[in-house]
């Protein structure tokens, strides 16, 4: 399951991300997507989890929570 959060801290990492989500299940990837010109974090970012149950879980009890100081949304990933 390709999971999208946003409204995250400018200071979220790939690593954190991975290690909040690591709590409900396996994690596959977690990135965090920088501007290309800065190097900044953008905001947000995508999780994968191989689990639907395990992401579904995920996303059920970290959408609208605070992480690193704001409040995350958390949801399905839709195709671009």
């Amino acid at each position: 399951m390709n999971i999208y959060v946003s409204h995250s801290s400018w200071n979220t990492t790939s690593d954190s991300l991975q290690d909040l989500f690591s709590q409900y299940g396996e994690v596959t990837s977690a990135n965090i997507i920088n501007d290309r010109e800065t190097g900044r974090s953008r905001g947000f970012g995508f999780v994968e989890m191989p689990n639907e149950e395990e992401g579904q879980k995920a996303i059920d009890e970290l959408n609208e929570t605070e992480f690193e100081g704001k409040t995350i949304n958390v949801n399905v990933a839709r195709p671009r």
